[in-house]
C-alpha cells in the first residue's frame, strides 16, 4: 500500500494547525462532531432533490465511543459518507473543505446550515491522537474505504468493509506526558462536559454509552454497573423555540443551566431577528452584581454560537462596556468565522448584531424605567454606577445613549428621579440643574451650601457615587440646561437686594482681606456669602475641579495632588460675623484665631482632613478661656 503525501505544504502547515490555530485541545471533539452533523445535513439536502430518498430524522445520529483498553476514541455518524475520491480530495488536501464546496452548490433550506467552511477542523484530531483512521461508505456506493494517517508524513487509502452508509473516525490517543493527560478524553464525565459545552445544540442526537449503578435484580442491597446508551445533547436550543411556548421558568432554568449567575435574572430579553443579518439571542440582566465585576478577572461578553455550535465562550465585541453586566448568548448563521472557528473576523455582520443588541438593551431598560419603576431602581442601585462610567468614558461618546437611563435622589421629591423629570419641574427663573455631592444623602441634607437653593424651592440632585460629578462634567448639559454644583462660586441666582455702598461694606472687605492673608495659600479668596442663611461658614470652589472631585482624586494610587480652588464664604448675617468685626477692631490676633477655626470648621463640613488637628484643638481651647 502506497503512502500518499498531502497536497498542501504538509508538515509545516499541519504543525501550524495543530499547535497554533486552536487554543484548547478539547476543541477537537467540537470540530469532529460538527463535521458529523454536516454529513447528516448533506443527506438531508440530497433527499430534497432526490425523490427516491426519504429523510427520516430519527434515523440519523452521532455516536461517541471511548475504548480505554485500546486507548481509542471513535466518532460515528449516519451521514452521507465519502467515496474514495472524496476522502482523497477532502482529507488529502489540508484546508480543502467539502462542506464549503457543498454549501456553495446548494441553497439553504428550512434553516439548515453547513458549519464547516475551512477544512482544517478535521486535523485538530492530531492534537490528541498519534494516528487517525477514517472508515466511510458513501450514499449509493457498494464500496467502503479506510483513510489513515499518523500526521504530516502523509496518508493511505484502502478498501475495507462497512455495512452502513456513514463515517467512523477513530483516534488513537497519544500517551500521557507530564504536561498533558490525554486519558481525560476517554473519561465519560469529561466527554459529556465537552459535548454539553460546545455541541449541546447540534440538531441531531449525540449518543454515548453511559454507566450507572443500579440495584441488582433479585437483591435489596447489591448494586451493579449498568451500561446504557443515552443522548447527551439537548438538540433544540431554547432560542429557536417560539416565544409563546416558553415561560418565565424556562428562561430562568436556562439562566441557571448556563451558569450565568447564582441569582435569578431581573429581566430577560429574547430576540429573533430575520433580515440582512439573521440571529437569535437570549439576554439577561442579573439581579445581583458578580463578586468579581470590578476586578481584572471579570470577563465581559456574550456566548457566541454559529448554527448551534459554541464558537466563543465570551465575545466582548457583542456588548459595550457600559452594558457589560448583561449575560446571555447570540446564535447566528451569517457570521464570518476565522480559520480556527474560535474567534470572529471583525466584519459587518458582527457590528450590526452588536449595534442592535445595544439598542435593544437600552430600549428594555427604558421600558423598565417607565413601567416597572421599583424594579428599575433595584437594577440601578446595583449597576447604575456602570452606566455612569459609560457616560464618562470614551470622552463622553456614549452620553446621548445613556443620559435618559440615569436617576438621582431628589431633594424635593425624596426619591430617585430622572433628568427629564427634573427638567419638567424646574421653576421659570431657574437657570441651572443644581446638584450636591457627598458621601450620603444624610450628609448632603446638612450641607450649608444648599441653604439659598432650598429657600427658593429649587430642586437639588444628590450625587453619592464617586463617578457622579465626573460623569456630569462630561455630560455638560441636559436639554440645554447646564449642571451647576451647589458649591460653585457663582450659583447664577439674581440678588435683588439693593447693595448699600457704605463704609461698613469697606470694613467687611478689609476683614476678608485680613482673613485671606492669614490663610495664605490655603484658599484663593474670602468673601461674603449669598448662599448661606443658617450657617456661619462654608467652602465654595472656583474652576472645574470641585471639592468632592479633589477628595476622589486624592484616593487614587498615583495621587496627582490636584487641589480645588477654594473660597471661604462667611455669612455676614450670622452672629459669628459680629465676633469677627469686634476682633478686627480690637484684637487682630483673635481674628486670626477665629479665621483658622472657621476654616477648619469648613473643612470638617466637607469631610476634608484638617492640616494640623493638634493646633485646631488648641485653638478651640483658647476660645473657651
Amino acid at each position: 500500500m502506497v503512502k500518499k503525501e498531502f497536497k498542501a505544504e504538509s508538515k509545516r502547515l499541519l504543525d501550524l494547525m495543530i499547535n497554533s490555530i486552536y487554543t484548547h485541545k478539547e476543541i477537537f471533539l467540537r470540530e469532529l462532531i460538527s463535521n458529523a452533523s454536516d454529513a447528516i445535513d448533506k443527506m438531508y439536502y440530497r433527499a430534497l432533490t432526490d425523490k427516491s430518498l426519504t429523510f427520516n430524522k430519527d434515523d440519523y445520529y452521532i455516536k461517541i465511543v471511548a475504548d480505554k483498553n485500546n486507548r481509542t476514541l471513535s466518532i460515528l455518524d449516519t451521514g452521507i459518507g465519502m467515496t474514495k475520491e472524496e476522502l482523497e480530495e477532502n482529507l488529502g488536501t489540508i484546508a480543502q473543505s467539502g462542506s464549503f464546496a457543498f454549501k456553495k452548490e446548494n441553497e439553504l433550506r428550512d434553516g439548515y446550515d453547513i458549519i464547516g467552511q475551512f477544512g482544517v477542523g478535521f486535523y485538530s484530531a492530531f492534537m490528541v491522537a498519534d494516528s487517525v483512521t477514517v472508515i466511510s461508505k458513501a450514499l449509493g456506493s457498494q464500496e467502503s474505504y479506510k483513510w489513515e494517517s499518523t500526521g504530516a508524513d502523509g496518508y493511505t487509502i484502502e478498501p475495507c468493509t462497512k455495512e452502513n452508509v456513514g463515517t467512523e473516525i477513530i483516534l488513537k490517543l497519544k500517551e500521557n506526558t507530564d504536561d498533558e493527560k490525554y486519558d481525560e478524553f476517554l473519561e465519560e464525565y469529561r466527554l459529556r462536559a465537552i459535548i454539553k459545552k460546545y455541541s449541546d445544540f447540534i440538531r441531531y442526537p449525540i449518543k454515548m454509552d453511559t454507566s450507572t449503578m443500579a440495584l441488582k435484580e433479585g437483591t435489596e442491597d447489591e448494586y451493579e454497573e449498568v451500561i446504557e446508551e443515552k443522548i447527551i445533547n439537548s438538540m433544540v436550543p431554547i432560542w429557536r423555540k417560539n416565544k409563546n411556548e416558553l415561560t418565565k421558568e424556562d428562561y430562568e432554568n436556562f439562566y441557571s443551566e448556563k451558569h450565568y449567575g447564582f441569582d435569578e435574572p431581573l429581566k430577560y430579553i429574547h430576540i429573533s431577528a430575520d433580515g440582512a443579518v439573521r440571529y437569535n439571542a437570549i439576554l439577561f440582566i442579573p439581579e445581583k452584581m458578580p463578586f468579581d465585576f470590578y476586578t481584572n478577572e471579570y470577563e465581559k461578553g456574550l456566548e457566541l454560537y454559529s448554527s448551534g455550535v459554541l464558537i466563543m465562550n465570551k465575545c466582548p465585541d457583542l456588548i459595550p462596556d457600559y452594558f457589560s453586566f448583561v449575560k446571555g448568548m447570540v446564535d447566528s448563521e451569517d457570521l464570518s468565522l476565522n480559520i480556527s472557528r474560535e474567534m470572529l473576523q471583525h466584519d459587518r455582520q458582527l457590528k450590526v448584531i452588536a449595534k442592535r443588541i445595544k439598542e435593544r438593551v437600552k430600549s428594555e431598560l427604558q421600558l423598565m424605567l417607565k413601567n416597572e419603576r421599583d424594579k428599575y431602581e433595584e437594577f440601578f442601585k446595583t449597576f447604575g454606577k456602570q452606566l455612569k462610567y459609560g457616560v464618562y468614558s470614551d470622552f463622553g461618546q456614549n452620553k446621548e445613549t445613556l443620559q435618559d437611563l440615569l436617576i438621582f435622589y431628589s431633594s424635593t421629591e425624596k426619591k430617585m428621579v430622572t433628568l427629564e423629570e427634573y427638567i419638567e419641574r424646574m421653576k421659570e427663573d431657574q437657570k441651572y440643574i443644581y446638584y450636591a455631592s457627598g458621601d450620603s444623602i444624610d450628609k448632603i441634607d446638612k450641607m450649608p451650601q444648599t441653604d439659598i437653593l432650598s429657600e427658593k424651592g429649587y430642586e437639588i440632585l444628590y450625587f453619592t457615587d464617586d463617578i457622579d460629578e465626573f460623569a456630569i462634567r462630561m455630560l455638560m448639559n441636559y436639554k440645554d440646561k447646564e449642571f451647576k454644583s451647589v458649591s460653585s462660586g457663582d450659583l447664577g441666582i439674581e440678588d435683588n437686594a439693593k447693595e448699600e455702598q457704605t463704609s461698613e461694606t469697606e470694613v467687611n472687605k478689609e476683614i476678608f482681606d485680613f482673613m485671606k492673608e492669614a490663610l495664605s495659600d490655603k484658599i484663593i479668596d474670602v468673601r461674603a456669602s449669598k448662599r448661606l442663611k443658617n450657617h456661619p461658614v462654608c467652602l465654595a470652589t472656583d474652576g472645574e475641579l470641585t471639592i468632592e472631585m479633589e477628595k476622589i482624586l486624592s484616593t487614587m494610587p498615583n495621587n496627582p495632588n490636584i487641589k480645588a480652588e477654594k473660597i471661604l464664604e462667611i455669612n455676614t448675617n450670622h452672629h459669628v460675623f459680629k465676633a469677627l468685626e469686634d476682633a478686627y477692631k480690637h484684637d487682630k490676633d483673635k481674628l486670626k484665631l477665629y479665621t483658622n477655626v472657621l476654616y477648619n470648621q469648613a473643612l470638617l463640613i466637607e469631610g476634608l482632613p484638617i492640616g494640623d488637628p493638634v493646633e485646631f484643638t488648641d485653638n478651640i481651647c483658647k476660645l473657651m478661656i
